[in-house]
């Protein structure tokens, strides 16, 4: 039991994080190497989300990973971080390597008074 807590604990660690500014930084350039995924229920999104953010709730994500991008980075957004980064990790799982979490969700991102559609 105590291995499988250890495992879960590495399995957390290997998510690269970003803040929510350097992420903002990232979609704002125009080479579109970026794209941002929100894993939040549609309803949520549909009560604000960053520019730009394609919904792909994280119930979802296993059936809809070929719609995910493999060939650039792949920006998670959710409510406070925890859900994007289990899509972190199960996008890994599944093969993508380009995926990276952003730190505080959409609650962070308007705290420091990020775009929101």
């Amino acid at each position: 039991m105590f291995e499988r807590f250890l495992r879960r604990a590495e399995e957390a660690q290997t998510v690269p994080t970003i803040a929510v500014r350097e992420a903002w930084e990232r979609l704002a350039r125009a080479d579109g190497e970026t794209v941002l995924i929100d894993v939040r229920e549609p309803w949520e999104y549909r009560s604000g989300h960053a520019p730009r953010a394609v919904n792909i709730p994280l119930g979802q994500l296993a059936a809809r990973v070929n719609e995910v991008p493999r060939d650039r980075e792949v920006l998670l957004i959710c409510l406070s971080g925890h859900r994007s980064a289990q899509a972190a990790r199960l996008l890994q799982r599944l093969g993508l390597s380009r995926v990276v979490n952003i730190k505080g969700g959409i609650t962070s991102w308007r705290l420091h008074g990020l775009p929101i559609e």
